[in-house]
């Protein structure tokens, strides 16, 4: 199967291009030892790394937004996280590749994120790997992050093309559903953050890659 019209291809950020587990993991892990507790190793906290400050903090203390102390908690972890988070994270294998190759068959590409901007720009800034990208839309660009199609929407229309010509690519159900309702075609990744309790097919997309340079065989040369 190949996908038709493909003018564009955008993707998710965390899970998807990158690997920001490790950053993200120590940053919150710091904030268990600064209590004195033991430290957890990276394999606890990879499984929600897609998940943000939420997914981090409810693995490293047990605590949900609900939490009394919920927001000085994720403001202590963002500090920690803006201060290491090009030290540990690194593009996929893979993905570096499968953007030379569409850059060489001058398909534009950007990046659709819920990371928010205090933390999507300078990160995807220190990278080298995003000086090629058209657009890069971050979880607070517009009034709604995914699952919402806005995000998606706005990044089509600042590189000027019909949704129904872009292919979103994401390792969360939310990507899958905010590309649907966005009219693109959709890529499941799965080499990411995917836990073993996700069941992939039943999010409907378009089609499953198993590694970045897979999705090439979608698209109609």
């Amino acid at each position: 199967m190949k996908f038709e019209n493909v003018q564009a291809v955008l993707f998710d950020l965390d899970g998807t291009l990158i690997d920001s587990a490790p950053d993200l993991g120590a940053a919150v892990d710091k904030m268990r030892v600064a209590r004195g507790m033991s430290s957890l190793p990276l394999s606890h906290y990879r499984p929600m790394a897609g998940a943000g400050a939420r997914g981090m903090i409810g693995l490293a203390f047990g605590m949900t937004p609900e939490h009394a102390d919920y927001d000085q908690f994720k403001e202590e972890f963002f500090v920690n996280y803006e201060s290491c988070m090009t030290e540990r994270t690194f593009a996929f294998e893979g993905v570096a590749e499968l953007i030379e190759e569409l850059l060489h068959q001058k398909l534009p590409w950007g990046v659709v994120t819920n990371k928010s901007k205090r933390f999507a720009e300078p990160l995807t800034q220190a990278m080298p790997l995003f000086s090629s990208a058209s657009v890069v839309i971050s979880g607070d660009t517009t009034p709604h992050a995914k699952p919402h199609p806005a995000p998606l929407l706005e990044a089509a229309r600042r590189i000027g093309i019909d949704p129904s010509g872009c292919v979103y690519v994401g390792d969360d159900e939310r990507d899958i559903v905010a590309g649907l309702a966005a009219n693109m075609k959709t890529v499941a990744a799965t080499y990411g953050y995917l836990g073993s309790k996700s069941d992939v097919k039943s999010w409907n997309a378009h089609a499953q890659i198993d590694a970045p340079l897979q999705l090439m065989r979608f698209l109609a040369a």
